[in-house]
């Protein structure tokens, strides 16, 4: 779920967001209707330079059984251990795992790889684009053919990094899962970007999270063939267009394991 202001939001390419509700509602809703698990995001918190939300990850505790994720704003290790303390299972670093990787690591090493996830947030790059002119923590180089590159700021800057050498770099320094996030295929509904989701998957042994293009129930079939160990999917669920109990029934009838 994509917070602001305390609401849940979805749009498209990080734009025109809609009310969707109240964040805690949607998440004992979810859980009700079998979701394995919520993650929340704080999609204004990093460009708007503050802390993420505290209070909301104590009410969520409080009154949502299944495990959970938040991400937004996580710079420090402070910061995760207050997330941590106030009950979420799992947080997830964005824009700081690529300005200070190193970051990364030191957050598996103190808290332990299974509750770190790095949001890998990329775009399509074109073969007749050129990098932009600052230096990349993973070195520079020409681009060759198309490739994806990394954003941060909610999709606005990028970075000049290439996402699979990225996400090859997360895991190295320790993180226990990545949530790959088309920015190109952000509530489009359009599917997730296989090509993207088979790339990365082929590369790192840790489990991999599509995201960002969910439309139809096949969509999620193909997240996993191409190598997805889970599917996140928002505005399809915020907006009653998929039920979750028919979703699995559809994926277990394309024999596809779920978590009982």
């Amino acid at each position: 779920m994509d917070i602001t202001d305390g609401r849940v939001k979805k749009g498209t390419h990080f734009v025109q967001l809609r009310d969707a509700g109240d964040p805690v509602e949607l998440g004992k809703l979810y859980r009700d209707m079998g979701i394995d698990e919520l993650m929340f995001l704080d999609i204004t918190a990093t460009i708007e330079n503050r802390a993420t939300m505290y209070q909301l990850v104590e009410r969520v505790a409080r009154e949502v059984d299944i495990p959970f994720a938040v991400g937004g704003g996580v710079k420090t290790i402070d910061d995760i251990r207050e997330l941590l303390q106030r009950g979420a299972d799992k947080v997830s670093i964005g824009s700081a795992a690529v300005k200070h990787p190193e970051f990364v690591k030191e957050a598996a090493q103190t808290f332990g790889s299974q509750c770190i996830v790095v949001s890998v947030d990329p775009k399509r790059v074109l073969a007749d684009r050129t990098p932009p002119p600052q230096s990349s923590p993973l070195g520079g180089g020409a681009w060759v053919g198309n490739r994806w590159e990394i954003y941060i700021k909610g999709g606005r800057e990028a970075t000049g990094i290439d996402a699979i050498e990225f996400a090859k770099q997360m895991e190295a320094l320790g993180a226990g899962e990545l949530l790959v996030n088309s920015i190109d295929r952000d509530g489009t509904k359009a599917g997730y970007d296989l090509n993207l989701l088979q790339a990365i998957s082929r590369t790192v042994n840790i489990p991999v999270i599509a995201s960002s293009g969910a439309g139809e129930p096949a969509h999620f079939a193909e997240a996993f063939g191409a190598g997805a160990d889970a599917a996140l999917a928002a505005s399809l669920f915020h907006f009653q267009e998929l039920v979750i109990s028919s979703l699995k029934a559809y994926l277990k009838g394309e024999r596809i394991s779920l978590r009982e």
